[in-house]
């Protein structure tokens, strides 16, 4: 399932507001800045910092 472009357009990052890109492959949205990866599931972003991995969680 493909997320809607417009939404992707306007999803930023809950912690520090910054630019998100989506891994629809992988099911993720990654933030640029901090590096937090937010789970899709079903085709709907999880855009919460508590259901977020780490970066370093992700290895």
């Amino acid at each position: 399932m493909s997320l809607d472009p417009d939404l992707i357009r306007i999803l930023v990052c809950p912690r520090d507001r910054g630019d998100v890109d989506v891994f629809e492959a992988e099911q993720v949205i990654v933030c640029r800045r901090c590096g937090l990866r937010y789970p899709i599931r079903d085709g709907i972003p999880v855009m919460l910092i508590d259901e977020a991995l780490e970066p370093k969680e992700d290895a």
